[in-house]
């Protein structure tokens, strides 16, 4: 789930913790800096692992949301030796997770920020840990997406720690105490008072009759750098783009359904789309499309294709997919001057057939697309596993 849609639920649900995986070492299920909400009734929103440190992170919700305080919580599934996870051991590595109680001055920003991805703006997040790590300050920062197609990151990036080699490394007054049983350790920070919680052990932290409140070497000011969602305009809505609307929304998209057709443009067929009627020339200025856009001509009707084609020689965009044969494409193509980043027959190639198949290649090739993954590597391709479509719509079939 993408940072905007957690913007958006939390400025509905009152009371929520902000998870974000601010370190991660080693193998783990996300990438560093990604987030997800958790409420206090026990709703859960995106993801940090597949599954084994959801359930811990919900139940440290109550003490985050009681105090209204931040709290950090340490996963280390690196030893080999260790038991303690079960059957719900993790990646192999280290992933230490900050818990945000949404108020304030966050709920604040999240909602500036939930704004800007509504205008199309990236945000620069930044956090200032205060007061040895047990406040946080942040500022914001709009970025706008325009003049060039190079993007900030799609996944959140931090700032690392020896970029800042002035922090103190802060101590705490020991207090042993058990690990948790699926092998969490948390640190529960509160006011100027610090104290280490019942879940809390040493774990290899205490030195020389120490504890360290920061014992990742977390620097003192993160700044992540999130995108608003990428919006897919698909030029047809017949009954094949319906499995493709899904799956492209599912996948982090905000779906635009463009057609002439009325009766086909319902929410019954695309929940959560947007929609905008009628024909090429009446449409492309309410689109207003950007070099950020992801179109998919899937009409069928090879006159308004054309004609839509022609309008986008000078427009800026990322993907441009065209469903039919390398044949139907060429000849939609021919006496244009050369369109930018076409992917046709649109999807990767990996044998889809039928509506529901041939959807998955396609929302596949919009995901590699949307990670920066303009080809897979050349050892996959020669092996025959899967190719790509690219540019000079040259790829073979689905």
């Amino acid at each position: 789930m993408e940072m905007h849609d957690l913007c958006a639920i939390a400025a509905r649900d009152t009371r929520c913790v902000l998870a974000t995986a601010i370190k991660v070492d080693g193998h783990a299920y996300r990438k560093q800096g990604v987030s997800m909400l958790l409420t206090e009734d026990g709703r859960m929103y995106g993801s940090i692992s597949p599954g084994c440190l959801e359930s811990d992170l919900q139940a440290r919700v109550s003490h985050v949301l009681d105090t209204m305080q931040m709290e950090f919580a340490e996963y280390d599934m690196r030893p080999e030796d260790d038991l303690s996870w079960g059957e719900t051991i993790g990646c192999g590595g280290l992933v230490v997770v900050l818990l945000e109680p949404v108020c304030g001055e966050l709920r604040d920003t999240l909602q500036k920020m939930y704004e800007c991805f509504r205008s199309g703006a990236a945000i620069a997040l930044t956090r200032t840990f205060q007061d040895d790590y047990t406040r946080i300050q942040y500022g914001w920062k709009r970025i706008e997406l325009t003049g060039t197609r190079r993007q900030p990151v799609l996944r959140p990036s931090l700032v690392p720690s020896h970029d800042r080699p002035d922090l103190p490394r802060l101590m705490l007054v020991p207090e042993r105490v058990p690990a948790t049983s699926n092998g969490s350790r948390s640190s529960h920070l509160s006011g100027d008072s610090q104290h280490i919680s019942d879940a809390e052990s040493d774990a290899g932290i205490a030195t020389n009759n120490t504890v360290s409140t920061n014992p990742w070497d977390v620097p003192q000011q993160l700044t992540s750098l999130y995108t608003p969602i990428p919006r897919l305009i698909i030029i047809g809505a017949g009954n094949d783009v319906i499995p493709v609307a899904r799956l492209a929304r599912s996948a982090g998209f905000r779906v635009v359904i463009a057609d002439w057709r009325e009766s086909l443009c319902t929410s019954e067929r695309f929940p959560e789309a947007e929609f905008v009627l009628g024909f090429p020339r009446e449409i492309m200025p309410l689109l207003n499309i950007n070099y950020g856009d992801y179109l998919i001509l899937m009409s069928h009707n090879f006159p308004r294709e054309r004609e839509l084609l022609e309008m986008l020689v000078d427009c800026e965009y990322t993907y441009l997919g065209i469903m039919g044969s390398k044949t139907r494409t060429a000849r939609l193509l021919d006496g244009l001057p050369p369109l930018k980043y076409v992917h046709s027959p649109v999807g990767l190639s990996i044998g889809a057939d039928g509506p529901e198949q041939i959807a998955i290649s396609i929302a596949a090739e919009l995901i590699a697309c949307k990670h920066k993954v303009s080809s897979l590597s050349s050892d996959l391709v020669q092996k025959g596993s899967v190719a790509h479509a690219n540019d000079g719509h040259s790829s073979g079939s689905r």
